[in-house]
């Protein structure tokens, strides 16, 4: 029989699940710790369906902590410590479950807070985070894999006090002992690191249907993709390569700009020539975007995540931007090809 505060946290999960500013796709995650065990969302699976079907995975909590405490290798496959007789449907924990495990606190919240984002991808990140979040015992965590690298970098910073964690170039997390304390946090961090949004354009769609002609690609049915092209400092920030790990997982290396003159088509036929898989976004500057016919739902959240992102870094902003080593070390993860072998199937949608 689930507690309260276990049944409160689905409440919580699917709440923040369906707010594409704070989780996109099958991104972020939700825990609670409970008799020595850290119920933590599955990878794969969406928060806004956390009260339509199964999405907690049950982690023998101590074993892993001293996994992590002795930097055992294992901790990087965290399904080793599931605990299987209370996992019937078989599901992987989350990517980022030694985050959670690391945060003493019952509750954990982490979210890819696209304010959050926008503050994280910024070489003074960590200045800014501090100037907004005074008060708050917080730390900014430098860039590193989710996984061990990402839990070591945590461990080295990790105060007693600490209950929120912005991560460099990746999202938000926030702890607390209760469910309602967590929510109330997350909603006062992502409201404190709330900037700008620049506005942009309305695509021209005219232009971009001529452009899709006989291709694999579409005009996408949510308009507000558009923006990262439209607007075009969002798209010279889109231009200048991966910003977080989720854009790499689920849109690729960096992002697709069209030249001049260049159609879908053009493109498609370059990229199979070079034998380059197609991008699932296209984007034509000063013209909006066009999205694969096929592209997934996961895909299609990260887009949308891409312009909400870039429409919050100031155009002055000096940013950091994944290295080619990190763009690979991510897509040759056991963990992620997991993620991408669930959303090409279709499986997170279930």
């Amino acid at each position: 029989m689930r507690s309260l505060e276990f049944e409160a946290l689905l409440d919580v999960s699917a709440r923040v699940g369906a707010d594409p500013l704070l989780v996109q796709g099958a991104g972020g995650n939700t825990s609670i710790k409970e008799v020595g065990t850290l119920w933590i969302k599955a990878s794969g699976l969406w928060l806004a369906h956390a009260r339509q079907r199964d999405v907690m995975v049950p982690v023998a909590l101590d074993l892993l902590l001293d996994a992590l405490e002795r930097d055992d290798p294992a901790t990087e496959k965290t399904q080793d410590f599931v605990i299987s007789e209370m996992n019937p449907s078989g599901l992987r924990p989350s990517i980022e479950t030694t985050v959670h495990a690391l945060m003493p606190q019952k509750v954990v919240i982490h979210v890819h807070c696209v304010e959050t984002i926008a503050t994280a991808v910024q070489t003074n990140g960590g200045a800014i985070a501090a100037e907004r979040l005074a008060g708050i015992p917080h730390v900014f965590v430098p860039y590193a894999r989710p996984g061990l690298p990402l839990a070591r970098a945590i461990a080295e910073r990790l105060q007693e006090k600490t209950s929120v964690l912005i991560l460099g170039n990746h999202g938000l997390a926030v702890a607390a002992e209760t469910v309602t304390d967590a929510a109330m946090l997350l909603t006062d961090v992502s409201r404190r690191l709330t900037g700008q949004r620049r506005s942009a354009s309305s695509a021209d769609l005219a232009a971009l249907s001529r452009l899709a002609v006989d291709s694999g690609y579409c005009l996408p049915d949510d308009a507000r993709l558009h923006a990262v092209a439209t607007d075009l400092e969002s798209c010279r920030i889109a231009a200048g390569g991966s910003l977080y790990p989720d854009h790499v997982i689920f849109l690729g290396k960096g992002s697709v700009i069209a030249a001049p003159g260049e159609t879908a088509v053009s493109i498609e036929t370059d990229r199979k020539e070079r034998g380059e898989t197609l991008p699932p976004l296209l984007l034509f500057p000063g013209k909006g975007v066009l999205v694969e016919k096929t592209i997934s739902a996961g895909a299609l959240a990260m887009a949308r995540c891409l312009a909400d992102v870039t429409a919050r870094i100031p155009a002055s902003a000096r940013l950091r931007y994944l290295s080619d080593a990190e763009n690979a070390e991510l897509l040759g993860w056991d963990a992620e090809k997991y993620r991408q072998k669930l959303n090409r199937a279709g499986q997170a949608l279930q």
